[in-house]
């Protein structure tokens, strides 16, 4: 089902484009307006950005979700794995996390952090921080999106009023949409600053063609991988070594030469 969920997903890419971006590629909103019709520009932070574009994107998925005959049930808290679980007639749940970064380069990415490699991931039964128990789901999806920042400079004190919406620049513009299972498109680093989250790839090809260093050895291997990764403090906290830093090492923890996934 996984595939057949992946491939109908793929199919709504232009729906998604139309809903976030104009035909010139800006992106269609401009700001946040009160009940006096003042607009307030967006500043250029990641999280606002990520979150409203997540919201722009739901009407689209609901219709979706409507459409192939799926219950779609939404994270109950913020912090909660995934944003969005879809459920088959047949009682099938799939997860798919909505994540966006913004290009550093017409080759790289800012990165995505892809849900913790702890709490739930490893305790698989567990009803911890996630929607349902982690192995209770056929598949667990990323649905990505990379972005451009623009380049004009935003004054974010200035507030306009809705005669004066054309003279807002967009903060962000030229989106692009993939959609992959976690493992394909997870480095073997993990994500941004100290929390204990799984890593993107960041070469913009290998994340939009799903072809990060697991792709290569299978979704078994990136669980292994994953379940197994200390931290320096994780490790202090059990008086253990560091395993592992990456995935050459890995190999050598496992005392095995690396089999490449059929």
């Amino acid at each position: 089902m996984g595939e057949d969920f992946l491939s109908a997903l793929r199919e709504e890419f232009d729906r998604f484009t139309t809903a976030v971006a104009t035909d010139s590629g800006e992106w269609i909103v401009k700001g946040f307006i009160d009940v006096y019709r003042n607009i307030y520009t967006i500043s250029v932070d990641t999280k606002v950005i990520s979150k409203i574009i997540e919201l722009t994107l739901f009407p689209v998925l609901a219709r979706f979700a409507e459409m192939r005959n799926y219950r779609l049930i939404l994270s109950e808290y913020q912090n909660h794995y995934p944003d969005m679980t879809f459920v088959s007639e047949g009682g099938e749940r799939i997860a798919v996390d909505v994540k966006s970064t913004y290009r550093v380069s017409d080759e790289r990415v800012n990165g995505l952090t892809l849900g913790a490699f702890t709490g739930y991931f490893r305790q698989r039964a567990s009803n911890k921080n996630i929607r349902f128990p982690y192995d209770s789901y056929t598949a667990h999806l990323v649905l990505g999106i990379v972005y451009s920042r623009s380049d004009d400079v935003i004054d974010e004190q200035r507030i306009y009023n809705l005669d004066e919406l054309h003279r807002i620049a967009s903060v962000v513009r030229d989106f692009r949409f993939f959609v992959h299972e976690k493992w394909r498109i997870a480095s073997d680093q993990p994500g941004s600053g100290n929390t204990k989250n799984i890593g993107s790839v960041k070469a913009l090809d290998g994340l939009i063609a799903g072809n990060g260093p697991f792709s290569a050895f299978g979704e078994a291997v990136f669980d292994d991988y994953w379940q197994n990764y200390l931290t320096a403090d994780m490790a202090r906290a059990i008086d253990s070594e560091v395993r592992y830093r990456n995935l050459n090492e890995y190999w050598q923890w496992r005392e095995r030469i690396p089999r490449r996934h059929p």
